[in-house]
């Protein structure tokens, strides 16, 4: 994606910025719950009506797109997202 305006870059790095500064500060809680609230979060963006992350026909690109497509914020959702899934296996064998 190009960005023609200095303003425009300038603005991507500062979100970018942002959204790893706000992983790092809630990096305890999402180690310890991330799979839940990632499950709601992705609910929230992806529910009917809601605008489209990457709407290409107009060139936007929502900041959920960055959010979601996060690096760390996937590493620290992991630990959780895994252990959830240990558990829903475990529960539903019924033998």
């Amino acid at each position: 994606m190009r960005y023609e305006m200095r303003t425009e870059r300038a603005r991507l790095r500062a979100v970018q910025a942002l959204i790893t500064l706000a992983a790092l500060v809630a990096s305890p809680v999402l180690l310890l719950a991330g799979a839940p609230i990632r499950r709601r979060y992705l609910r929230h963006i992806f529910r009917d009506g809601a605008p489209l992350l990457v709407d290409k026909p107009r060139g936007r690109v929502s900041v959920h797109y960055f959010v979601v497509m996060h690096p760390l914020l996937n590493a620290l959702c992991r630990p959780t997202e895994l252990l959830a899934r240990l558990f829903a296996r475990r529960g539903s064998t019924t033998s």
